[in-house]
């Protein structure tokens, strides 16, 4: 599967700092150092209702941490999934009459576009599910062979009891993660099961339904928290840098990923930060396909909105807030797109390297793009009053405003 095209990151002068990050796991700031190539992997959609607010507001948050690392001179090895196969694309697909495959690659290629429109900076390696499973069967006969994982009715759990660290990723009690199981695609009152809380890791093939060759599994497809693990440890290995998503994947999805990981490798923790981004509402709900309250990239860039704008919008809120999208919102952004424009549009104004320090500190600092907005602010609100003298000036504000915050100006 191939990703969307990455746009130019303009060269600063001087170098970016060091990102200090929340890490969910251990509940507070840690300072990420890694080597000359920095590890991500984030969390990638399921193929239907793309893209939505609540998306965009995830991978802008992660875009940023790709643009921190790249001002450090380091390089960025990103992976990204796409989960092409799984109940809700399924059942998406039946209600609509349409083959599950053409939805999956339509609502994949849409994404992409709307990924371009707001110059996300793409994964190294965008991999579907279903070109994961061969790689994803032998992890599964491998937890099995552990006797890290048990069969029920032809279908091959977890056993979470398997792995010492279980419940460090989110920090919830079992009867906390009990109900976001119930409510997150799990199945904790299935009789049989050793702990409510196993996650389904392969999936017997049920009738009417689409099945691979699982080897020594049967026919079937893999579960949720399985695939993100073959893929993170076929392109990442163990102990990469940040794994990323929305706060609605601590549990169950990246403590169960984390399970896994740890105990086919030996090795703990699976990533050095669990980092997760804040939900976003509409008309006071949570944003989210059962609601059908979703505000898609695509139908605001169709309605005339620059995407720039819509950037800059996300730019507006704390990464790790819950949030309201609202007209307002919007405006705002407009707005302030419109004045930055004017404002690097002169041909000289005040002196920018302290703007540049000033956003290159605020993003280091989790992530806070709000802090950054507000400084360019502040050096827009100079240029229109009193102006300035510095002929570099603009072009170099337009230049860190591009490579930080990924907005064109």
């Amino acid at each position: 599967m191939h990703a969307w095209p990455a746009s130019e990151v303009p060269a600063l002068p001087g170098q970016g700092r060091d990102l200090r990050i929340h890490d969910t796991a251990t509940g507070g700031p840690v300072t990420l150092e890694p080597g000359p190539v920095a590890r991500i992997y984030v969390c990638g959609i399921t193929p239907y209702d793309a893209t939505h607010m609540g998306h965009a507001a995830t991978y802008n948050a992660f875009d940023l941490v790709q643009r921190v690392w790249l001002d450090t001179e380091r390089q960025v090895h990103y992976v990204q999934n796409v989960t092409d196969v799984d109940d809700p694309l399924l059942e998406r697909a039946q209600r609509d009459g349409v083959d599950w495959v053409g939805l999956a690659e339509q609502e994949t290629a849409l994404f992409r576009e709307d990924m371009t429109a707001l110059r996300m900076l793409p994964p190294k390696h965008y991999i579907g599910a279903v070109e994961a499973i061969p790689g994803i069967v032998p992890l599964v006969e491998r937890l099995r062979d552990l006797g890290a994982a048990y069969e029920l009715d032809g279908d091959v759990y977890f056993s979470v009891e398997s792995d010492p660290h279980f419940g460090t990723v989110s920090g919830l009690d079992a009867a906390a993660m009990r109900l976001l199981s119930a409510e997150r695609g799990g199945d904790p009152d299935r009789p049989g099961k050793k702990n409510p809380l196993d996650p389904m890791l392969w999936m017997a093939a049920r009738e009417g339904e689409p099945s691979w060759d699982g080897g020594s599994l049967g026919r079937g497809r893999p579960g949720w928290h399985i695939e993100c693990v073959a893929i993170a440890l076929d392109h990442l290995g163990m102990g990469f840098d940040v794994q990323g998503g929305g706060s609605d994947l601590a549990f169950p999805h990246h403590e169960m990923g984390a399970s896994h990981a740890q105990v086919l490798t030996g090795e703990f923790p699976m990533a050095t930060a669990y980092v997760h981004a804040g939900m976003v509402g509409l008309d006071g709900e949570k944003m989210s396909k059962s609601r059908g309250n979703l505000v898609f990239v695509s139908q605001l860039r169709r309605d005339g909105v620059d995407p720039a704008a819509v950037r800059l919008a996300l730019h507006s809120r704390h990464y790790r807030s819950d949030w309201e999208w609202t007209d307002g919102v919007l405006q705002d952004a407009v707005d302030r797109l419109g004045r930055w424009r004017a404002a690097v549009s002169r041909p000289d104004g005040p002196s920018a390297e302290a703007l540049v320090d000033e956003i290159r500190e605020a993003l280091a600092d989790d992530l806070d793009a709000p802090a950054a907005l507000a400084a360019v602010d502040r050096w827009a609100a100079r240029q229109e009053a009193d102006g300035g003298t510095d002929t570099g000036a603009p072009g170099l504000v337009s230049r860190a405003v591009d490579a930080l915050l990924g907005v064109a100006l």
